[in-house]
């Protein structure tokens, strides 16, 4: 008899270190200051690329998370039961401080160290980078109340994981959420209708309904509310002092495309105890600190969805044939590959940039304007890197068992989240107005690559000459496109081997660019392919 079904060019399973198998990465590390976090990062690496935790995040995301609004007796409950394999990463984010290392550490370049370690995590299982980038960003918010800050950084810069609803006080660790979003008002949050009424004791009461309570489980939240003095922000704790919990009312839990790991919250408040953070009238600018930290985690987690497109991709192609050869050897296929390992390593570069760039006061003209650039850019070029790699996998990456589909879910997010593409767009435009050495900074930056490649002068000149014209609503895309493109250039130039920037000019600011992956100059495409697949 003849076997009808015999296994055959399909590649093994892909594990490994995954802090070995990133060049890019480690490199990053080194020029942005943090190459001191290589031990953690390559015992966290091996970790992350074993067998074991791609099933924990395959287990993640096939067993999301599930809401108990009442108890067996009918008393309201408003807990979030979720799989142990969510709690395997949390732990692991928790234990190596990707949700407060900077806050603590004593060694320079933490911001950029943390951004290696959130990539690693982001690479495997993003849903639950979520709640340990909400608790990250909370703490540079949080001080504009010191008194707060003093009573809650130690809780939130602890390396324990302490999932339960409970008195912060009574807890090893705690991690934070973020509550703005309404539905008659979205990205428009001064449209925001939940009150806030002083009480006898200097706190607040809120009352009011939120659309997207980010990590409901968490044990407080970073909220907005209309105060007697304006539109205020207010630290809200799941569980009272008392053992009491707060009026927090969880209606029901988003259903949504992708990101499935992770609990997202309708959630209503009841008259819910809460502290002012900063003062009355003030709520925006106090939380921007807030959203700037978690728009810098949408780069992070979108680069890190790049690499792993990039190594799924790579590792398919180097261990499965066709027509006689296999795919990575095959021209047109090596091209794919090369173009979107070269989109990975852009996209790297920028995260490490742009996260060493936190790590210094002087840097904060830079800062404001890159953070918009490369949350517009980055993320934005997201969505089209998943569709691309999962394509280089055929039939087998559209099915749930690979990575790839829950990647391919997973990116439009973080071109949503915290700032969708026309709102950032115009955020953009708001710095070049409102603070004009942001642009200073920012081509300050470029320049000196410019020097040495004719390809980003010329699209410098055009950008500055677009500046120097002024730009309204309708080219404001455009602008953050050709800085981000231009801020990307720069860094490899800088930092990469010459076939990856080389490649990058050609591709993205040569006059022969493509609409499509694929357009890489052919000298160079096996030698970046070889660069980004992981160790056969």
């Amino acid at each position: 008899m003849t076997e009808t079904h015999v296994v055959a060019n399909q590649p093994p399973p892909l594990t490994g270190n995954l802090w070995d198998a990133n060049a890019p990465l480690r490199e990053a590390a080194s020029w942005a200051g943090a190459d001191w976090i290589g031990a953690d990062a390559r015992r966290l690496g091996e970790v992350l690329g074993s067998a074991e935790a791609a099933r924990w995040a395959e287990e993640a995301h096939r067993y999301p998370p599930v809401l108990r609004t009442h108890d067996r007796y009918g008393n309201r409950a408003d807990e979030v039961d979720f799989h142990p394999s969510w709690h395997r990463f949390m732990g692991l984010a928790v234990e190596y401080g990707a949700h407060a290392m900077p806050w603590a550490a004593e060694e320079p370049g933490a911001h950029a160290a943390r951004a290696a370690l959130m990539s690693l995590l982001a690479q495997v299982e993003p849903g639950h980078c979520c709640p340990v980038s909400m608790t990250y960003a909370a703490v540079p918010a949080l001080r504009a109340e010191p008194a707060l800050a003093v009573e809650w950084e130690p809780r939130i810069t602890s390396r324990t994981y302490d999932f339960g609803l409970r008195p912060a006080a009574d807890k090893a660790g705690v991690l934070i959420g973020m509550a703005m979003t309404e539905k008659q008002g979205g990205s428009d949050v001064r449209a925001n209708t939940t009150t806030a009424t002083p009480t006898a004791d200097g706190l607040y009461t809120l009352r009011g309904h939120k659309w997207f309570c980010s990590a409901p489980m968490n044990d407080a939240f970073l909220v907005l509310a209309q105060a007697p003095g304006g539109l205020s922000c207010f630290l809200l704790p799941r569980v009272l002092p008392d053992g009491t919990m707060n009026a927090i009312r969880l209606q029901r839990l988003k259903d949504k495309l992708g990101n499935r790991s992770n609990a997202s919250a309708e959630i209503e408040l009841h008259d819910a105890v809460a502290h002012l953070v900063g003062e009355e009238g003030r709520g925006v600018a106090v939380i921007i600190e807030m959203v700037n930290h978690t728009r810098l985690d949408c780069v992070i987690a979108t680069a890190a969805g790049m690499r792993q497109s990039v190594a799924e991709a790579t590792w398919h192609a180097a261990h499965r044939s066709a027509f006689g050869r296999r795919l990575v050897d095959q021209p047109l296929m090596t091209q794919v590959l090369a173009d979107l390992s070269v989109e990975s390593e852009a996209a790297t570069a920028v995260m490490m940039r742009l996260a060493s760039a936190y790590d210094s006061p002087d840097e904060g003209p830079f800062r404001r304007l890159a953070t918009a650039v490369a949350k517009y850019w980055v993320c934005k070029r997201g969505p089209g890197h998943a569709a691309e790699a999962l394509e280089c996998l055929g039939g087998n990456g559209y099915i749930e068992e690979a990575p790839l589909a829950r990647r391919y879910r997973e990116q439009p997010l973080l071109s949503i989240w915290e700032g969708s593409g026309n709102v950032i767009a115009l955020d953009v435009l708001r710095a070049l107005k409102t603070a004009p050495e942001t642009a200073e900074a920012f081509l300050a930056e470029i320049e000196p690559a410019a020097e040495a490649d004719a390809r980003l002068a010329t699209h410098l000149n055009a950008v500055k000459n677009t500046l120097a014209a002024g730009v309204d609503q309708p080219g404001a895309r455009r602008l953050t496109e050709d800085l981000g493109l231009a801020l990307q250039a720069a860094l490899l130039i800088r930092h990469s081997p010459n076939e990856i920037a080389d490649a990058f000019c050609a591709s993205r600011l040569g006059p022969d660019r493509g609409l499509n992956y694929g357009a890489v100059p052919t000298k160079h495409a096996e030698a970046i392919v070889a660069r980004h697949l992981p160790s056969t």
